[in-house]
């Protein structure tokens, strides 16, 4: 899959977003450890609307906590030597190609990380 950047349409792509002090509430740690995830390169973030406010994907937080599968994917994007909003792109753009419906990101959701990871894995080469 040729990679697609969609910088200007990323707020689309991703659909539901939230802000940093709502991604706080909903993980139980405190704004600067969301900022600190963020700087460290643990957790992807784009700025969007009109205030050009620091969002993190809604499809990150579940059940109380970032996505488990999110972490190491992430790794393995920076390592294949995309930027954020690369990552973002390819997360959730959808791939007909994959076993199931949906984007990357829903293969994360679905607990199918190792198929998110290999591919990711690929676009370094």
């Amino acid at each position: 899959m040729a990679l697609l950047v969609v910088v200007n349409g990323l707020q689309t792509l991703v659909g539901s977003w939230m802000s940093i002090p709502e991604v706080a509430d909903a993980i139980g740690v405190r704004q600067r450890d969301v900022r600190a995830m963020i700087d460290d390169g643990q957790l992807l973030a784009h700025r969007i609307g009109p205030n050009d406010a620091l969002s993190i994907p809604a499809a990150f937080v579940r059940e109380g906590q970032i996505l488990p599968a999110l972490l190491g994917t992430i790794t393995v994007l920076a390592d294949a030597g995309l930027s954020s909003e690369e990552s973002l792109t390819w997360l959730f753009t959808p791939d007909e190609t994959l076993p199931v419906v949906g984007s990357p990101m829903t293969m994360l959701q679905l607990g199918r990380k190792a198929e998110v990871r290999k591919r990711a894995s690929e676009l370094a080469w």
